[in-house]
Parts: structure tokens; sequence; C-alpha cells
């Protein structure tokens, strides 16, 4: 089949994506379930390198489907990286860029009228759901999941109280749902598997539509908590644990090591029964499945990366801007569409699933982008465009900035008042330990002049040009 698509999305400036159209060969649409998982580093998966736990029926999915090496979130934490994913911008252009408290719930908004996937699939009469965690607005502002293109919401809108995994309540759609019983020490109520429960009732009702269903699931962020059932025990005497006290907004964990690694073999569940319902329903055979994490790993009440080596081969973790706080674990699964056991290595990133979705779905996009459609990778096609760069902003810890083109990664960052600028050759150096701006200043004078131009300023989040 050749592609429609009449614009390729490979330089620095923004692109108009409306006159974009390249539906698919197939009788009907094919569903698309998005799963975003929290926190997940790139090594915290069996079919990633993982030994200390146990994800059969994620490991399952990368043996039928597609393994990607070198995915990237939108940014190293949560708020930035999922507008980069809503909008298909980078956070050179984005609007949200930070991570921006709204008291006394919610996140700084995106603008009325922002055009995201939510609309876009919309647009191509796909029925939208998306279940977990938000974080792209507040309660009654103009970027609530319902005014951003999703027919049904449930969970948490803020991304501050999905800190906790007993909360007093979530939302559905515009409607607080109270838990009374989670306010008191016997809490019984776990927000994670109410939330599943209603993505897969959703996978249900809309057996018989297209639909597109946004899992973003909070495990495994902090804080380490879940019920102590049989995962739970499955390792529960397995490591050697150094309980966890600090109870100034994580909840405290005896056993922190054990609770986290339940927390993503809880998660390995949920795919698992996400898999399982799409089979008992007859189509799973026209569902597109991508599993992903929205930024690396954490520290955060009482997890111990260096223990799960959740970083796998990678340097850095949440907050970094070394790849193990950007690079994240992409499996797609489609049965008969994407090729079963395949490791690809293509560099993509967040703001790709516009054009990617665009091109699936035929959908014409009204708005600018920085993605490249991945569609001919996923579906082993020709005709698959490159990125001239990848580009990263973060907004706290002084400010950070970072730029990937081909196989070279360059830093900018500020340390003890002055601006280091870090160079890796990552086809050689993936952990990212020789610095080698000094060795190839040509090549650090080049990539800075493109990281310079690859942002716009913004009034909410800007931490101005450095010398």
């Amino acid at each position: 089949m050749k592609s429609k698509l009449l614009l390729c999305l490979t330089s620095p400036a923004l692109l108009s994506l409306a006159s974009c159209k390249n539906a698919p060969e197939s009788e009907a649409p094919m569903n698309v379930i998005y799963i975003l998982a929290d926190d997940l580093g790139y090594g915290d998966l069996g079919c990633y390198g993982q030994e200390k736990i146990i994800t059969p029926n994620i490991d399952k999915m990368a043996s039928e489907g597609m393994k990607f090496t070198q995915h990237y979130a939108g940014c190293t934490v949560s708020a930035p990286s999922r507008c980069s994913l809503m909008t298909g911008l980078h956070t050179g252009h984005s609007q949200i860029r930070g991570n921006r408290e709204i008291a006394p719930e919610g996140q700084q908004p995106m603008e009325d009228g922002t055009f995201t996937i939510g609309k876009l699939m919309k647009s191509a009469g796909y029925n939208t759901g998306i279940f977990g965690k938000w974080g792209l607005g507040y309660p009654g502002s103009v970027s609530t999941p319902n005014n951003m293109g999703f027919d049904e919401f449930f969970g948490y809108n803020c991304q501050r109280e999905a800190h906790t995994y007993y909360p007093g309540h979530l939302w559905h759609n515009d409607t607080k749902v109270e838990y009374p019983e989670n306010v008191n020490p016997g809490r019984t109520t776990y927000s994670q598997d109410i939330i599943h429960d209603k993505a897969l009732s959703f996978i249900r009702e809309n057996k018989d539509k297209p639909f597109f269903a946004m899992l973003t699931y909070t495990l495994p962020h902090a804080e380490l908590n879940l019920p102590h059932d049989s995962i739970y025990q499955m390792y529960e005497n397995s490591f050697e644990e150094v309980p966890f006290v600090y109870r100034g907004g994580y909840a405290a964990s005896e056993k922190p090591k054990a609770s986290f690694a339940a927390m993503v073999t809880r998660l390995d569940m949920y795919v698992g029964e996400v898999i399982a319902e799409l089979k008992e329903l007859g189509i799973d055979q026209n569902t597109l499945i991508i599993l992903t994490s929205d930024n690396g790993p954490h520290r955060e009440g009482g997890a111990d990366p260096d223990f799960f080596k959740s970083y796998g081969p990678l340097r850095g973790v949440k907050r970094d801007l070394y790849e193990g706080g950007v690079r994240v674990p992409m499996i797609a699964w489609s049965p008969g569409k994407v090729k079963a056991g395949v490791e690809n290595n293509h560099i993509s990133a967040f703001w790709d699933m516009m054009p990617t979705l665009a091109e699936l779905t035929g959908a014409n996009v009204t708005s600018d982008s920085d993605g490249v459609s991945f569609l001919p990778t996923l579906f082993s096609k020709d005709g698959q465009k490159q990125h001239d760069y990848l580009y990263w902003e973060f907004h706290e810890m002084n400010g950070r900035e970072a730029l990937r083109s081909g196989k070279w990664k360059l830093i900018r960052q500020p340390i003890v008042g002055e601006t280091i600028l870090e160079l890796y050759n990552l086809d050689e150096d993936i952990h990212e330990d020789n610095n080698l701006a000094s060795v190839y200043p040509e090549k650090v004078e080049e990539l800075t002049v493109v990281l310079d131009n690859a942002r716009t300023e913004s009034e909410l989040f800007n931490f101005g040009r450095r010398n």
C-alpha cells in the first residue's frame, strides 16, 4: 500500500498535519488500547532484562508483538510527559513543560480548545475513554478529560492525589465518587482495581464499535502500597528489607521492595486480563495495544531502583535527562498485524503518537506536531521516516535540556553556578559515562545551535537562555 501521508515531519520547525490521511486497508477500524504505566523503568520488565520481578503477561505480549528499544517519554516527569503525548509536541513547544500544581486539587491546565489525541480519535468515529491518572488540569477547568476529547473518564484528576492508592475520592467524568471507607486506617478500596474494572467495562460496552482506551494506571509510582493478597505474598519474604517509615506524603511500607515488585506484577496481571478480555470478546485480531511508561523509575516512597536495576543498562532515573530518565519500554501487540517476536531499534517518542494514530485511522490532524508516524515500523512496511532530532527540557533542579540526533546526545544543565555541556555517543556508550564534549567541540557547537532553536518561549515555563 502506498502511503498517502503528505508531510514528513523531520524538520525542526513545526509542520501542520492537517492534510495527512492514510487509512489502513482494513475491513473495520482497529481498536486502540494505550497502556501508560507510571514511573515504570526501562529495566522493570522481564522482557527488558528484569530478573527479580515476575511479568509473564507482558513478557508474552512482547514475544507475540514488537519490543522497542529506543522509545522515549515526553519528559522525565509526569505532567509534561503526558502533555507531549496528548498534543504531539515535544516540551520545547508544548503548553505544559513542568509539574505546576494548582490548589487544592489539580495541575496547570492545557488551554481551551487544545487539539489532543482524544479529539483526533473522536473525529475518526471512535468512542474514547481514559481510566487512571489525568494530571493536566483541575476539576471544573477547561482541561478535564471530557473537555479534551474523552467520552468517559474514571480515576484521578490530580496527579498529586494519585500518590495514594486508597483515596478519599476519584472522579467519574465530572462527578466526584467518594470512598469514606478509605479515610480511616482500615482502608479497603484499592483505586487501581476499581480503575481497571472500569476500563474492562468500557472495552465490553464498546466491543461492537471502534474504541480508543487509555489505561493510565499509576502503578508502580509511590506510594508503595497495595493489597496484601497472593501477588504481594509471592514477594513478601523474598528480599532483605529496610522499612520505609516516612509518612509525610507517602504511606509507610514495612517491606518496600516486596511492595514495589508486587505493584509491577499487579500491573502485569491487569495487562493479562485486558488481553484475555479481548480474546473472550473476539476482538483481539482487530485491536492494537501499546504499553509504555511516562518516564524513568523513581526513588520516592522507599523505591530502590538500584536494587532492581530498574533503569536496565541505562544511566539515570526520573528527573534526569540521561537515558534512564526518558528512555522507556514500549511494546506493541496486534495479532496478525504487528509481527511477533520482533525487537525494533527505531527511534521514537511520545509526540509520535499523534501522527501514528492519524495514519492508522485516516483522521485529520488540525494542529501542528513535532511527531513522525511510526505506523510503517509497527506494520513492518517500507517508508519509515526518521527524526532529525529529539528534544527535552525539564523545569526543576535549575532547568535542564537535552537533544538526541542520531547516535549523539547533548545535555545542557547548570551545575554549581555554571552551565555544563555533556556529549555522548549512544552507539558506543549507552550508559553515558564518557563526556566527549572536549573531544568533539565542533559537534557540540553544531548540536547547540539545534538545541537553541528547538524551543519557543513559554510564559509559564521559562528558564531563559544560558550562555
